[in-house]
């Protein structure tokens, strides 16, 4: 506020005041802006932009900081405009946007410090796991894979637990069965209880738990039998005592599926556009470096498991397809049978390792992009080949437009297992949103400069 004051008056002793044309009053812009602080202050704590429930993960803290914002302003301005207050309009614009943003970046740089400190378990709510054995593992696995969301798993309880036992292949000691959770929680000093499964624990045992911890210090969390499931299709609905869990289907039709599609349109065209110089350097460069085509074109399964010719730059020798299947078996070792990853692949030509490195090589996708075919954002193209050996639910991939970039493509590239890659296409179409892609193309300029697992 003061910082906007001084660029848009100069120094405190060039001010003007802030009068109403209604009332008989002025106010100095100093005071203002010290007012507009307090309460910028105040509203950000009302919102709860600052509860341990949304710090260091997910998106909510963003949009309480951003909503808070829109709100003080939007009061202000109504105030403003009922009163007659007689006001520099430039003072104000310059001040809300510019602060907002200058909060939401703050939080970003503190979010990066705590998610740090929490990967060496600090900062963190400490937990005690009870239920089946097979809930347990797998959300003690989820958890620790996740360290930035703040729950470090110290001990489990599960049926005919044995103290001497570690969980699985984790290191989380079992500390006793589901009978002993009063007193294992006192022992461990955990300040968190995460149910993972219901049936070892009657509801009446259940409510009892919740009764005994303390308040304010000690907490019971439910961990539903879901996984990967977007924050925005969940809805808590209490009926007749019940907390039930709402889950949104996903659709893939509609004003969302048009709005993603002006989207790519305009989004490629522009980029198509602006890029145009770096695309001819590209082809002149490939064209003169190495014999062969300058474009690679190959066939991939996209939307509905209809086919189309991707296109890329070229960055192989021209008999790479025939040179294959001598480098597959080190594919297989490597714990990928379905997916061709190699990271040094004799076949990929010196400016094919450097356009790959940093994904220029990917370019002439957004002619796919422009013609249909692909999308911006989306699941990764696969050929057909691998398709073949898809699972049955994996080819739920298919409802969503194959993208340029996607999950896949911030989450690891090429360094990602099957698995993995599965997971994130699947979450992907799953719970998209444009929000949600906005903020994947933010990360991939990221993940192309750190270049990681690009080969």
């Amino acid at each position: 506020m003061f910082a906007t004051q001084a660029l848009w008056f100069g120094t405190v002793s060039n001010e003007t005041s802030v009068a109403s044309n209604l009332r008989s009053f002025t106010i100095s812009y100093t005071s203002l802006s010290l007012l507009l602080a307090v309460c910028w202050t105040g509203i950000l704590s009302v919102y709860g932009s600052r509860g341990d429930r949304v710090l260091g993960t997910g998106s909510a803290e963003y949009r309480i900081v951003f909503d808070a914002s829109l709100r003080l302003f939007g009061v202000f301005a109504i105030l403003a405009f009922l009163f007659q207050v007689d006001f520099s309009r430039g003072y104000f614009i310059i001040a809300f946007p510019v602060g907002t943003v200058i909060l939401l970046a703050t939080r970003v740089l503190w979010r990066r410090w705590l998610n740090h400190r929490r990967r060496l378990g600090e900062y963190s709510a400490r937990v005690l796991l009870v239920g089946s054995e097979v809930s347990v593992l797998h959300t003690a696995k989820q958890l620790a894979g996740q360290p930035q969301a703040g729950y470090r798993v110290i001990a489990a309880c599960i049926p005919h637990g044995r103290t001497t036992q570690n969980l699985g292949e984790t290191r989380v000691p079992v500390a006793g069965g589901v009978e002993d959770v009063a007193a294992v929680l006192r022992a461990s000093g955990a300040d968190t209880v995460v149910i993972t499964s219901s049936d070892e624990l009657s509801p009446e045992r259940i409510r009892e738990l919740s009764w005994s911890l303390e308040p304010g210090r000690q907490h019971l969390v439910v961990a539903p039998s879901l996984t990967d499931i977007g924050g925005p299709r969940i809805h808590t609905r209490p009926v007749a005592g019940l907390p039930l869990i709402h889950v949104e289907t996903p659709r893939y039709e509609g004003f969302k599926r048009y709005q993603k599609r002006l989207f790519d349109v305009i989004s490629s065209a522009l980029l198509l556009l602006i890029l145009s110089p770096v695309l001819l350097l590209i082809a002149t460069t490939v064209r003169l470096s190495t014999e062969g085509p300058v474009f690679f074109l190959q066939e991939r399964v996209g939307l509905n498991g209809s086919t189309f010719f991707m296109m890329k730059f070229r960055t192989m020798v021209p008999n790479a397809e025939a040179l294959l299947k001598n480098l597959q078996n080190e594919s297989r070792d490597s714990g990928n049978a379905v997916l061709f990853k190699m990271k040094d692949d004799p076949r990929i030509t010196p400016i094919g390792k450097w356009l790959r490195r940093y994904s220029l090589d990917e370019l002439p996708q957004l002619l796919n992009v422009l013609r249909g075919e692909m999308s911006l954002i989306g699941p990764r193209p696969p050929l057909q080949k691998e398709v073949d050996q898809y699972d049955s639910h994996v080819h739920r991939r298919f409802l969503m437009k194959p993208g340029i970039t996607g999950l896949w493509q911030v989450s690891g590239r090429s360094d990602l297992s099957w698995d993995d890659s599965v997971r994130l296409d699947l979450y992907y179409v799953e719970n998209w949103s444009m929000v949600g892609d906005l903020v994947i193309l933010l990360k991939t300029a990221r993940a192309v400069v750190g270049s990681s697992g690009a080969y």
